[in-house]
């Protein structure tokens, strides 16, 4: 019961209402401040110069004394105003592999006519980073989230903080925005080779035996794989062009789950279709991808990868759902 009402204090005191969506506006209820250390240092300080210049009656001690008081109380303002007001929203994550760091970008909204200056943020009060935000525009900022495995990863709660001016007082707003990130499965190590492609009469083609003819050179496009790339007319100086071959279009190759050993978990066995997929990508070839539950057309290219990898991230996830 103690540590319910604990959780209930603290989510009212911080503004904790779960993931949101849309547009965050840090209010100033939502904008909490405190001294550092050196924050707590230099009002300690102040108040042995005040007690001196008491005890001695030195008119020009507290003169300092209160003027460096004033700068003390100055600070604090300018640091709160620092986060105040600002518009928060979460921006477009990309897809990472399992083991990687997702980015989660956050977008902060600056429509005042003071520039915001060295605002940070963390996840995990480790690693931050910090970006200054000018008067009247929008400036993006990143936090890393480990993603130690495939699914739907959602960054938490992060910090949104600063210590600007002075670094006498911290202030801090907690966000937890309504994003995720797709996590891939880790693609196995090259060495199984890709399932056989069939022909639409029926008869297998064992992949990469030279059975494709030649077709022509094409200007070259972001995601081509570098084994098509002419490289003897790049020499030449004369751009990058890709490679085109025929009869492409009369085999298919469907990376199967049911053509993987038995002996493979389910764990491993995504991380092989993984690996599968993006060495059909790279090759440049049509595939399409069966799974249980799931099954993914022929087609080539980025989008084709892409989805292909997204239906192997979230296998079993679906299932559930």
């Amino acid at each position: 019961m103690y540590v319910s009402l604990r959780n209930q204090l603290y989510n009212w005191l911080f503004q904790l209402r779960g993931p949101e969506g849309g547009v965050i506006v840090l209010v100033q209820r939502r904008v909490f401040i405190l001294p550092t250390g050196h924050g707590v240092i230099f009002a300690a300080v102040l108040l042995l110069m005040l007690t001196g210049s008491i005890n001695y009656n030195l008119s020009l001690g507290f003169v300092l004394t209160f003027l460096l008081a004033a700068l003390l109380a100055n600070a604090m303002i300018y640091t709160f105003r620092n986060l105040a007001n600002l518009r928060v929203s979460g921006g477009r994550t990309r897809p990472v592999y399992a083991g990687d760091t997702a980015r989660f970008t956050v977008n902060l909204e600056n429509r005042g006519a003071a520039e915001r200056n060295s605002i940070g943020l963390t996840h995990d009060r480790k690693t931050s980073e910090f970006v200054d935000v000018p008067a009247l525009s929008t400036v993006s900022i990143q936090a890393g989230v480990p993603a130690p495995r495939r699914g739907i990863l959602r960054p938490g709660r992060l910090t949104l903080f600063t210590r600007y001016p002075l670094g006498l007082y911290y202030a801090w707003a907690y966000l937890e925005l309504d994003m995720h990130c797709v996590v891939y499965p880790r693609p196995a190590p090259a060495g199984l080779p890709l399932p056989r492609a069939l022909s639409h009469s029926g008869e297998g083609s064992e992949h990469g035996q030279g059975q494709e003819d030649f077709a022509g050179l094409r200007q070259y496009n972001m995601g081509d794989s570098p084994r098509h790339i002419a490289w003897k007319v790049a020499a030449r100086d004369q751009g990058l062009l890709t490679k085109q071959f025929a009869g492409r279009a009369a085999t298919e190759l469907w990376l199967d789950w049911t053509a993987l050993p038995a002996r493979l978990g389910v764990e491993e066995k995504l991380s092989q279709l993984a690996r599968w997929v993006l060495d059909a990508h790279g090759d440049g070839l049509s595939f399409g991808l069966r799974i249980p539950g799931k099954t993914v057309g022929i087609a080539a290219g980025d989008v084709q990868r892409d989805a292909c990898l997204e239906a192997l991230a979230l296998f079993e996830v679906t299932e559930r759902s």
